[in-house]
């Protein structure tokens, strides 16, 4: 086995499609169910916020319930990492699903009996929350196994549009469901669409799979994950900007909500629709992603620059159409930011060591939830929605810029600026030593 950055991301050079995966039959039935049950999780996301908002009237308690669900992440995650680096995927995933698809269950016989309370909800989040730990990174790295190295960029993308597609569906269904008999029967129906993965699980052909080798029981795995990351630059400021950027930039439930309840007067209906326009502009951000076929890191900075830019211009947006229709485009380039850095990571991994990587990686972009939540709710309570999405938009920007520069000094490049007509105006390009002067021999006066 090869090992080092990369190690099975060096296949013999493939066409790149847009749907290039879809061409293999393990990967579709995985696709398929992935597509039924994403459905669901959307609707539960929305029938969630917004049973919260209703229950509570607070944007901090829907930040508390994002911070509950993705608590066990920032706790646990590197555990999760470990687990799916080291037991066989396909099995692992049939458990996790069937316990995910239980909680959805749960929450809505408590709602649909009319015994749901906030706490009720708080506690079916952090539970969804700590299946999610071992799921995230045994889903991701699976991925890997079903189409191999050579289509696995284009998996990733296509992983993205699956769940934005679904995202185009959910927030629209659950929008209406919870307008017409209320959220309980969207938490059903998120409960059981997890049965469709489960199926597709069952399905696939073992002999068909790209195993990777599994890593043994033994010390130190943990630790030496971290180590692995730590020594590979390409990796860990990725990592770093996606951290930031999920942490402060993608607290949209508390934004949304916010928006639609207290700028713009509205209901569910409302909230269903903007959902709905953000996930058509990630689903067109992911199908772009899949036909570059490539991620390259300086792509992954000037995304995450626009994104900034864009949190901030739908913040000061004047109209709702106005604001709608950046959100698309926020939804587009935000989608472009995570896929790039997935793809990037995952690339660029030995495969021996790839769950646990991209547990942290999940980690720090989910896992900032705890942190981003409250403090985003809390932002959004005492100044308005208004405020709260530009200091998220601010934030992104600036990690991101410093990351590009970090990045920049890591390859031995500088920014070179040059505003002449005709010049790009800004660039990295190699940094050159600037020669020392000869010291003169010392003279004496005769």
């Amino acid at each position: 086995m090869r090992t080092g950055p990369g190690a099975d991301s060096a296949p013999a050079p493939v066409p790149t499609t847009t749907f290039g995966s879809l061409k293999i039959r393990n990967y579709r039935l995985f696709a398929l169910g992935a597509l039924i049950s994403n459905t669901g999780t959307w609707m539960q996301r929305i029938a969630q916020d917004w049973l919260v908002l209703t229950l509570t009237g607070s944007a901090s308690a829907v930040g508390i319930t994002i911070a509950l669900q993705f608590l066990p992440m920032l706790l646990f995650g590197l555990y999760g990492g470990v687990l799916a680096d080291r037991l066989p995927k396909r099995p692992l995933l049939l458990a996790t699903q069937s316990a995910m698809g239980l909680t959805g269950v749960a929450l809505a016989v408590l709602t649909l009996s009319g015994q749901v309370e906030v706490w009720h909800v708080y506690l079916t989040a952090f539970l969804l929350g700590l299946v999610t730990v071992v799921d995230n990174p045994a889903r991701q790295t699976f991925v890997s196994e079903l189409v191999g190295p050579a289509q696995l960029s284009n998996a990733v993308s296509l992983n993205s549009a699956n769940f934005q597609s679904a995202r185009l569906i959910g927030p629209a269904v659950a929008g209406v469901l919870i307008t017409a008999v209320g959220s309980g029967y969207a938490f059903l129906f998120n409960g059981v669409s997890f049965l469709a993965p489960i199926v597709a699980l069952l399905l696939i052909r073992p002999a068909e799979l790209h195993r990777s080798e599994r890593a043994p029981r033994g010390k130190g795995q943990l630790r030496e994950g971290l180590r692995y990351v730590s020594a590979h630059p390409e990796l860990i400021w990725p990592i770093v900007l996606i951290g930031f950027v999920g942490t402060f930039g993608f607290n949209f439930p508390i934004w949304l909500t916010a928006f639609v309840h207290e700028v713009y007067d509205s209901g569910a209906e409302t909230y269903g629709l903007l959902n709905t326009l953000m996930a058509a502009g990630s689903l067109a951000g992911a199908l772009l992603a899949a036909r570059r076929g490539t991620s390259r890191l300086r792509f992954l900075v000037g995304a995450a620059l626009l994104f900034g830019v864009l949190e901030v211009l739908a913040a000061l947006a004047p109209g709702f159409w106005l604001f709608a229709l950046l959100m698309v485009l926020v939804g587009m380039v935000g989608l472009t930011v995570n896929v790039t850095a997935n793809s990037s990571v995952q690339t660029a991994t030995d495969p021996a060591v790839r769950g646990r990587v991209m547990s942290l990686f999940m980690m720090v972009f989910v896992g900032g939830a705890p942190l981003g939540g409250p403090l985003f709710g809390w932002l959004t309570d005492a100044y308005g929605p208004r405020v709260s999405l530009a200091a998220g938009g601010v934030i992104s920007f600036l990690a991101a810029a410093a990351v590009g520069l970090l990045l920049a000094r890591a390859g031995g490049l500088r920014l070179r600026v040059d505003l002449r007509r005709g010049h790009k105006h800004l660039a990295f390009v190699p940094r050159q030593r600037e020669p020392r002067p000869s010291r003169k021999p010392l003279t004496t006066a005769a």
